[in-house]
């Protein structure tokens, strides 16, 4: 018997139907394609509508749908179900609870994890740990995020950037290597100065005066949010490849937070990889904040092999960030 490690064994994904495209926004707000385009690599995202669906809830259910139909689950087989999100139904009621209620994870315990653009990959650890226990054989860890809930529109330095998804994956054991090999993930509080939603928790709780000051929408400062990430996430990617002494060419695929084009240019080069080896959905899907790394996965789930060696980046509000070493465990 190998020494047990928690490999991912199957992904889904979900977007929702309504196309919000930079010709639109031009429209709303004073903006145009070209600049968008040009600053972030963005063309359309994806936005979920009342008449589609409700809540962060709906996205990741339809996500995990997907996930136990392609891979013929029984979901009373799930230990676990985690819903890495920014944006929970409600503050108290765990969307994770009533997600793993509606799919029929009867057997399962759920709750939420957030750590803003970082949310997914804090979960791979927190996932592949529990599976590493061997106390859990089946952990479901989905991405998701109805950002157009706390997105202003007629606010142009967030509006063009986030989309609504998500994306979920399932660890299971793995004795032949393969799976989560290494991490390394860091925080720095001063991020909540310059990435946040003010309103709404306990420091400034909902009020009047916090609705007609526009405090329940999400705020950034983009250019210090944008030194921040560019330097971090390319650091933990290079941090992660020299702990395991991985060269460029080793790696099959850089799988990178979808928040900006440069930042993941950035990466890349840090690392010294093609820019071929370099997920990308970010024009189609703007930033869905934590459901952007499972959204790649299934987006190129064909094109990964068994074996393959990926790295996942990633660096979100307050301030969080990191990488994670991961080796494919299937072929399609």
């Amino acid at each position: 018997m190998g020494k047990l490690s928690a490999a991912i064994t199957a992904v889904g994904a979900y977007v929702p139907n309504f196309v919000l495209t930079n010709k639109m926004l031009e429209g709303m707000v004073e903006t145009n394609d070209e600049w968008i385009t040009t600053r972030t690599g963005i063309k359309e995202r994806r936005i979920l509508k009342p008449e589609e669906g409700e809540g962060t809830s709906y996205l990741a259910i339809k996500a995990a749908e997907d996930l136990i139909e392609k891979r013929r689950l029984d979901p009373t087989e799930i230990d676990l179900v985690m819903v890495a999100t920014a944006t929970p139904d409600t503050l108290v009621a765990s969307t994770a609870a009533y997600v793993a209620t509606k799919i029929g994870a009867t057997n399962a315990f759920g709750y939420d994890l957030l750590a803003a653009c970082s949310s997914f990959l804090y979960g791979m650890s927190t996932a592949a740990n529990y599976v590493q226990t061997g106390r859990y054989k089946k952990v479901l860890l989905i991405g998701a995020d109805k950002m157009s809930s706390i997105v202003d529109y007629t606010d142009r330095t967030t509006c063009i950037i986030f989309g609504d998804g998500a994306g979920a994956a399932l660890f299971e054991p793995n004795e032949e290597g393969l799976g989560l090999q290494d991490e390394y993930l860091r925080s720095n509080g001063v991020g909540r100065n310059y990435l946040s939603m003010d309103a709404g928790g306990s420091l400034m709780p909902a009020s009047m005066e916090t609705v007609k000051n526009r405090k329940h929408y999400i705020y950034q400062d983009g250019k210090s949010v944008f030194k921040f990430a560019v330097s971090n996430m390319a650091d933990a990617a290079a941090r992660i490849m020299e702990q395991n002494a991985l060269t460029h060419e080793d790696v099959a695929w850089l799988v990178p937070h979808q928040a900006n084009k440069r930042i993941i240019d950035a990466t890349a080069n840090r690392m010294g990889l093609d820019h071929a080896k370099v997920m990308m959905n970010i024009q189609r899907y703007g930033n869905t904040t934590s459901a952007t790394l499972p959204l790649l996965l299934a987006d190129y789930e064909d094109q990964l092999k068994k074996g393959d060696n990926l790295v996942f980046a990633a660096f979100g509000g307050g301030f969080t960030w990191g990488a994670i070493y991961l080796k494919w465990a299937y072929n399609k």
